[in-house]
């Protein structure tokens, strides 16, 4: 709901605020006050193409900004927070600049975000009824939604029953297509494959093998090399033929440091160290002429590993960088050749789940394109009757629920992509369903029934589409509503029960109306005046929210152009007292 909107440099609108509230809100004053800037306002609040010449004279910028509890919004709430904007104490602020040279800028929860995604948040949140606004009911998409709403809950579980079909029918002949497309590919492939897992069975490699192997053809290769240098290794460290050694070297020095360990105790420490150190050598010796026996020279062994390697690099050549990879592939591969080796059992198991999917899909529209028309009679004799006691006595709103049928010869059989056979038609159908919804209006006895946006003048529109909301009240999702002169045309009788319908309107949302007939203004909750005021050179409005008495004069002075005139203020407090009861908050 809409708390408060604050208007900077709009039109003649210098700065005013305008505090909202729950219930019906009317904004009056004279002709040429600026009552229009407060929808235009709106309408910039609401994504609208910024107009620079609707930037007051001698300022740079226009500013507007509305700010909205967010409630039971909360759809709304995580899409400013997606949008980067901040929820404060369950309150978003929206606003919008429009520069005098034309430039705008948009904010939601204090981020700045293109005009365009404010225009996506915001539209959820108001429906703006003018004479020359782009209405929300007149799009044939806002127009079946409006009528599966009224509909109720029978309507709305047969909505979500044939969109899940249909989610699930698209998804199963899009990969009908792509598997049908695709079989001669996925023939080579199966091919590729086959020869592939052929190679690498032939060779039955084993994990890690080719790290083993290439470490065995290292030492192989250089047999004689190693063995010269253990056995020289080992000389050096344990001499067979007397001669100096690393061994003999350390035990001398233990033997020196040993005798003169009863001189001091540090010298017996380091005789210890080297006793440790002698066996250390006599094991590294012993291991060393253990390693140096076991270097042998193998040719046939070296040309068998050669061989094995040169194997494994083909394979590595083509499917991995090591044997590991190669192995890893040729299990991936396994599991896609079997996939593939099952495509013609693939597709026909596509093709019948796309069969049953369509029979489902087809009883599911019916059902819904029947309930769509049952409800469309309803609502077209609920609407009929409003427009009636607005002025409109000869109107006859008709709701048009229509399917396009497809020429069996062209529709052939249930292909991918194509009509759905709903009973012995074939038909065209959307995730919407196999319905074309639109309201058509007669205005006058003996016209023919007309699409909304052709079918009515400004004045006729606007009170069609209060016929619409009070009929579909309850089942909105919009919380507040906004109508400019919906009472255009309009007098006497036909005035009152405009200004009763809104009311009963507001029972279930917020409404704003901007309005010239104190009829309808007599049913408000808040009333609030637009007023000019004069500095010399410079016109401004301001926004006043009205109290009893000054209400009182503001009826006076629309019912008779006098503000004080005794019988206008009679008429006045007679107005109030008839609409009293009726006001949505009492």
């Amino acid at each position: 709901m809409l708390e408060e909107i604050r208007i900077g440099s709009l039109g003649v609108i210098d700065s005013s605020t305008l505090e909202l509230g729950p219930g019906l809100t009317v904004i009056t004053g004279e002709t040429g006050a600026g009552k229009t800037m407060i929808v235009t306002a709106l309408g910039l609040l609401l994504g609208g193409r910024a107009d620079s010449g609707a930037v007051r004279s001698g300022a740079k910028t226009a500013r507007v900004e509305g700010v909205v509890r967010v409630g039971d919004l909360a759809a709304f709430a995580a899409a400013v927070e997606e949008a980067g904007g901040e929820v404060e104490d369950d309150r978003v602020v929206l606003a919008r600049n429009v520069s005098s040279e034309g430039r705008s800028r948009a904010f939601v929860g204090g981020a700045a975000v293109p005009v365009s995604s404010l225009a996506e948040l915001a539209e959820p949140l108001v429906a703006v009824h003018g004479q020359s606004d782009q209405h929300r009911l007149l799009q044939q998409r806002a127009q079946r939604d409006a009528l599966d709403r009224f509909g109720g809950a029978k309507t709305a579980k047969l909505v979500a029953a044939y969109g899940d079909l249909f989610r699930r029918l698209e998804a199963t002949e899009r990969e009908l297509e792509e598997v049908v497309a695709t079989a001669r590919e996925r023939a080579r492939e199966a091919d590729l494959l086959r020869f592939g897992l052929g190679e690498i069975e032939a060779v039955s490699p084993e994990p890690g093998e080719d790290a083993t192997l290439a470490a065995e053809e290292t030492r192989l290769g250089f047999a004689d090399t190693l063995r010269t240098a253990a056995e020289q290794a080992r000389e050096a460290l344990s001499s067979d033929q007397d001669n100096p050694d690393a061994l003999a070297t350390t035990s001398a020095a233990r033997t020196l440091l040993d005798g003169v360990r009863e001189h001091d105790s540090e010298a017996g420490e380091l005789a210890d160290r080297l006793a440790e150190i002698t066996y250390l050598l006599s094991d590294v010796a012993a291991d060393v002429a253990s390693y140096a026996s076991r270097v042998d020279t193998d040719p046939a062994r070296l040309a068998t590993v050669s061989e094995r390697r040169a194997a494994l690099t083909a394979l590595t050549r083509k499917y991995g960088d090591t044997i590991d990879e190669v192995l890893a592939w040729s299990e991936q591969s396994a599991r896609r050749l079997l996939d593939l080796d099952n495509t013609d059992e693939r597709i026909e198991q596509l093709r019948a789940e796309q069969q049953q999917l369509r029979t489902e899909l087809a009883h599911a529209a019916d059902a819904l394109s029947t309930a769509r028309s049952t409800s469309a009679k309803k609502l077209a004799q609920q609407v009929s009757a409003e427009l009636t006691l607005l002025a409109m006595p000869h109107a006859q709103l008709t709701i048009s629920v229509v399917q396009h049928e497809v020429p069996a010869a062209e529709a052939g059989s249930a292909t991918a992509r194509g009509p759905l056979k709903v009973g012995q038609r074939w038909l065209r159908f959307a995730p919407s369903g196999i319905d074309e919804v639109e309201f058509l209006l007669a205005a006058n006895t003996g016209s023919d029934p007309r699409p909304l946006n052709k079918g009515a003048s400004g004045g006729e529109l606007s009170r069609v589409m209060l016929a619409l909301e009070v009929a579909l009240a309850g089942t909105s999702p919009v919380p507040t509503f906004v109508f400019d002169e919906v009472d255009a045309g309009v007098g006497g009788a036909a005035a009152v029960e405009v200004g009763r319908r809104l009311a009963q309107l507001a029972r279930n949302a917020q409404v704003l109306v901007v309005t010239h007939l104190p009829q309808v203004a007599a049913y408000a909750d808040r009333h609030v005046v637009v007023e000019k005021s004069h500095d010399g050179t410079v016109t401004s409005s301001g926004l006043t929210v009205l109290d009893p008495e000054a209400r009182e004069r503001e009826l006076s002075r629309m019912l008779a152009g006098l503000a004080d005139s005794d019988t206008a203020l009679a008429h006045a407090r007679e107005l109030l007292d008839v609409a009293q009861p009726a006001r949505a908050l009492g």
